[in-house]
């Protein structure tokens, strides 16, 4: 059974760890502990364009931030294609609204889901606007099991409820922490 095809909501953890010496990326393990996403960035290259790819490198998704743009945009393709994106994802940086809304998500001028709390402090839940603002995933800090010891910020679960594909709630972790990263 894929992670895809669940019928309750899967627990990835994610650590901000690339599996590849010099990368900065993410390693991302299922339940059971195994591989199930990561991504590899070369350390001296700029983040602009970002690969999220299976457990056996194969693209998934490409993330790419688009320029020139007022704001901090991202466009989210699929595999490594580079036309007609899937969704693209804007922070929210009006001081004059009361929103709580980290980013937002829309295709086609679709709002699809809204991002509020603080990924510093790895407690966000994705909301989608098309089911009423229903959670479809949520970052957590992950604790030990016994003794209740935070991992720190590098390791964290990413809680994906079956509405949403998981390497869709990866992809929007990944901008999260490009948007949020200082």
């Amino acid at each position: 059974e894929s992670l895809c095809d669940s019928k309750e909501a899967v627990v990835l953890t994610v650590w901000k760890k690339s599996l590849l010496f010099n990368c900065d990326g993410f390693t991302v393990y299922n339940s059971n502990g195994e591989l199930v996403f990561r991504v590899d960035n070369y350390m001296n290259c700029p983040k602009d364009n970002i690969v999220l790819m299976d457990a056996s490198g194969l693209p998934l998704l490409s993330i790419r931030r688009k320029k020139l743009s007022l704001g901090d945009c991202w466009m989210v393709y699929d595999g490594e294609t580079q036309r007609d994106p899937i969704f693209t994802a804007k922070k929210n940086v009006s001081i004059m609204t009361n929103k709580r809304s980290l980013v937002s998500v829309s295709s086609k001028k679709t709002v699809l889901y809204e991002i509020e709390g603080s990924y510093s402090q790895r407690s966000c839940k994705i909301l989608d606007e098309r089911r009423n603002k229903k959670k479809t995933a949520e970052i957590k800090r992950k604790e030990a099991m016994v003794g209740g010891v935070s991992f720190g910020k590098d390791v964290f679960k990413l809680i994906v409820e079956p509405e949403m594909e998981p390497c869709v709630a990866m992809a929007l972790t990944i901008i999260l922490d490009q948007m949020y990263r200082y």
